[in-house]
């Protein structure tokens, strides 16, 4: 073995000095109790010259039998033994294993993720699913709060047919906070091609809604699922009534839906909910309060992010939320809902659904467009969302710009969950520090 592969050992084996691995106090204890126990032990034996130092102990103490001081050392002993055993064990079963990572590095990236800022997502749709992936390698005190809006596809038959909230955005959410290579997650994604009824349902789908049956609840229905696969966070309906969304369309017409809201072919003029006031979870008021970090977005902006804020006990926590506040921006409009939007007609329409301005203090928005954009985005009447600098900074919105996607070939734009989720945590750590991230970009 050369000097450098000796060095290379010792190096790994001084990880083990790194604090907060939450193993080394229990291999103390554990040798402490030994010790104790053992010493208890000569002393029964009679021992020197442990003996005659326990003697003179006694000697000093003789209210108690040096008998019943050795019995109680061994017992004390015995209790420090079993204990650390416990306790280390359950610091390495807990540890989650990764490919080529041993048994220190996974408990060292534990106790990095577990000591990383509280995040609160708010969101729904895809946009918070890809949020979360990238998120989830920054922290596990991740609260996703999710929309329950839809009424669309598998979950909203389930919705019309058995009146459960809908589960679709639960359970991408659920999914995306696990480990992606996982067989019970790629069970929990599985969607039926076939079947009387069951056509077009996915199974975490069927899962949530038996489990909501079950428990009575869908917040216990969430929180089982999450156990089953074992998730890093929370995920939490942003209200437990029955929200469906209603849009005043600038022509005068009123659309009723979700899923209607887009086939309606006209801009927004405001969003509301049916019913008009809709009762926020106390857990996710909890986690906004306690929150370092509040992300908005991405994700269809009048169908996934804003309608979180039309809960208004979610709003007014976000506005008097002590944390930092970034919202992701599309990257390009979303026909229907979001034709010939610039970055700053987002945050306006943010401000207006929230009623405040302190909602967000910096925006976040991708500076790569491929130069072979995709055909279908100018089929479909989707454009790059349009930065407009000044108009951001007369809202009092600070505007940060990374490279968010990822290239392709076929020159689609899509945000990359690591890209977002690194951007994102870079934005973050600067501005703790006061300073004012600046535009370069990540490796």
């Amino acid at each position: 073995m050369n000097m450098r592969e000796r060095e290379i050992k010792i190096a790994k084996k001084a990880k083990w000095l790194v604090p907060g691995l939450k193993v080394k106090r229990w291999i103390i204890l554990y040798v402490l109790g030994t010790l104790i126990m053992t010493l208890g032990l000569l002393i029964i034996c009679g021992f020197r010259p442990i003996y005659y130092m326990m003697r003179f102990i006694s000697h000093v103490a003789t209210v108690i039998p040096t008998s019943w001081i050795a019995l109680s050392m061994v017992f004390f002993g015995l209790g420090l033994l079993l204990l650390s055993m416990g306790k280390a064990n359950s610091s390495l079963m807990n540890a989650r294993m990764y490919d080529n990572e041993d048994l220190l590095e996974s408990l060292y990236r534990r106790r990095k993720l577990n000591n990383g800022p509280k995040i609160v997502a708010i969101g729904g749709g895809t946009g918070l699913s890809m949020l979360l992936r990238g998120i989830k390698n920054i922290t596990n005190n991740i609260t996703a709060v999710v929309t329950v809006g839809d009424d669309g596809g598998s979950s909203g038959r389930l919705r019309s047919e058995l009146g459960v909230l809908p589960p679709g955005d639960i359970r991408n959410c659920i999914a995306a906070l696990a480990d992606d290579d996982d067989l019970v997650t790629k069970l929990f994604q599985y969607r039926f091609k076939n079947g009387e009824g069951l056509e077009g349902h996915s199974f975490g789908n069927l899962f949530l809604t038996a489990l909501c049956a079950i428990t009575g609840d869908m917040v216990r229905a969430v929180k089982e699922s999450s156990n089953v696969l074992s998730i890093r966070g929370v995920v939490l309906p942003s209200t437990l009534d029955d929200m469906k969304l209603v849009a005043e369309m600038e022509d005068g017409r009123t659309i009723y839906g979700e899923s209607n809201i887009p086939e309606a072919k006209g801009r927004v003029k405001r969003l509301y909910t049916d019913p008009q006031k809709c009762k926020a979870l106390p857990e996710v008021l909890k986690a906004i309060n306690d929150a370092d970090l509040i992300i908005l977005g991405p994700g269809s902006l009048y169908t996934s992010v804003i309608p979180n804020l039309l809960v208004e006990e979610i709003s007014k926590a976000v506005v008097n939320a002590n944390a930092k506040k970034i919202y992701v921006c599309n990257i390009m409009t979303q026909p229907g809902e979001t034709d010939g939007y610039s970055v700053s007609d987002h945050i306006k329409a943010l401000f207006l659904h929230a009623g405040s301005n302190k909602i967000i203090d910096t925006v976040i928005m991708n500076d790569f467009i491929p130069q072979n954009l995709a055909e279908k985005y100018i089929q479909a009447g989707s454009f790059p969302v349009v930065v407009d600098e000044e108009n951001i900074a007369n809202l009092g919105v600070e505007l940060f710009t990374k490279r968010l996607v990822e290239a392709n070939k076929e020159g689609f734009v899509r945000h990359s969950s690591n890209r977002v989720a690194r951007a994102i945590n870079y934005w973050y750590k600067t501005t703790q520090h006061g300073k004012t991230a600046k535009k370069k970009e990540l490796v």
